[in-house]
């Protein structure tokens, strides 16, 4: 019985100690969310409201908007995402299971209307789904359902022993990666989402148990399509050479990069304060959202970037601990897909602002400025907090206390025989 413990432990799963030290129970009971999930989420969206607050003045003088245009768009945004939050968290997850296929259909026709309209000149990409003053990022759809359908995907093959089988895993993997990569990195022009959406499709399948060889198949299509990718278009070939020697166009392939490392550099040890700052006054481009962490910088210097790394640390770390302790295939991967998603942007975000990765137009989530972006990091957010609440866990408390209650049934055992033939197989007793 303590060995079938201790494997639990090694497992992260966990079955209920009973009294009376009888057999492990395989129920799961609900209990207490983390409910530093929710808080370091509402830590992160009053942060970036408070950014946009104070940019706010800068942005309206360079686009032309009324002064209150960017705060209360950002307060109906966050206002939606809590919304979100709550709903994920509320909607069982076999609802979203069951509801795997109409959340594709509807990624896909968001993504076919976005291709179809009129791009914005100030945006020539076939990205957003704009009506009536307001848009909508299809990719961010995408990747929700994405996250949902391939949990699900990896689930049922390991439910039926068939992680392994290339007919039933590996080929449809790669077929949905190319058409990913044809419609996202192509028509789309974003490489940045789709190599968010490989990154979480990979973890999710190294989680899963797929064989290392079958991951490197994928990984070398990949590289492939990548290359590809970029060679064929000469703007991508721009910003990895600005990427590779960003201090040699400053003023034209690599103001952006160069702009953002003065708004980093400028923040010092301290920071210049919330309301000073010149870098959203038209110099550092998207300000708002994709540079966003280099304003927090300029604004709050080392300190303070150091203390919003260490925010974020946790939340990846909590949400690792929830997947560890996930009570099924599913869920684990669903948290597994989450925590990818969320921390791959953010360090792609932070990586491009200071000059350790290139500019890929990738939000820094909860913060940037955006509806789309921040509605489902908060809607992914409270899929995490759901399974939380179901987790199971065994700790070496919980050994401790098991081994002096299964010791004491043992010698009272020998004294009192009475009411039955005595089992020393404690499974066996009732």
């Amino acid at each position: 019985m303590l060995k079938e413990v201790l494997s639990l432990k090694n497992t992260g799963r966990r079955r209920d100690l009973p009294a009376n030290g009888e057999a492990f129970s395989t129920a799961v009971r609900r209990h207490k969310p983390d409910h530093w999930l929710l808080i370091e989420c509402l830590i992160l969206l009053a942060i970036g409201l408070m950014l946009i607050y104070s940019i706010s003045p800068a942005l309206a003088d360079t686009t032309g908007v009324s002064g209150n245009y960017y705060i209360i768009r950002q307060s109906v945004a966050i206002v939606l995402a809590l919304i979100a939050f709550t709903v994920t968290y509320k909607v069982p997850l076999a609802r979203f299971r069951a509801l795997i296929k109409w959340l594709l259909a509807a990624a896909a026709l968001a993504t076919l209307i976005a291709i179809v309209l009129p791009v914005n000149p100030s945006y020539p990409a076939h990205r957003w789904v704009r009506f009536a003053g307001f848009s909508f990022e299809s990719v961010e759809l995408l990747i929700f359902a994405l996250l949902i359908w391939f949990a699900d995907f990896l689930a049922v093959r390991i439910g039926r022993g068939t992680i392994a089988n290339f007919a039933k895993t590996l080929r449809p993997v790669l077929g949905a990666l190319l058409i990913i990569g044809g419609v996202v990195a192509i028509i789309q022009s974003d490489l940045g989402s789709t190599g968010v959406i490989v990154a979480m499709m990979g973890v999710m399948l190294f989680v899963a148990g797929l064989p290392l060889k079958r991951i490197m198949i994928i990984a070398g299509v990949i590289l492939v399509f990548v290359v590809i990718a970029v060679i064929a278009f000469p703007y991508r070939l721009a910003r990895l050479e600005t990427f590779l020697h960003p201090t040699a166009n400053c003023q034209t392939t690599g103001y952006q990069a160069c702009q953002a490392m003065i708004a980093v550099g400028s923040g010092g040890v301290s920071g210049l304060g919330l309301g000073s700052g010149v870098q959203a006054y038209g110099y550092l481009p998207e300000s708002d959202n994709d540079s966003i962490f280099a304003i927090f910088a300029e604004k709050f210097g080392f300190i303070g970037s150091v203390i919003l790394l260490a925010i974020f640390a946790n939340l990846f770390w909590r949400m690792a601990k929830v997947a560890e302790g996930a009570p099924d295939d599913f869920s684990k991967l669903i948290v597994v897909g989450a925590l990818v998603w969320i921390s791959v942007e953010t360090l792609i975000n932070i990586g491009a602002m200071i000059g350790l990765l290139p500019l890929k137009g990738i939000t820094l989530p909860f913060i940037s400025y955006g509806g789309t972006s921040v509605v489902f990091f908060a809607a992914t957010t409270g899929l995490v907090y759901q399974v939380s609440a179901y987790t199971t866990h065994t700790s070496f408390n919980d050994l401790k206390r098991f081994k002096k209650r299964t010791a004491l049934d043992d010698h009272s055992s020998h004294r009192r025989r009475v009411g039955g033939a005595y089992h020393p197989d404690l499974s066996g007793r009732s």
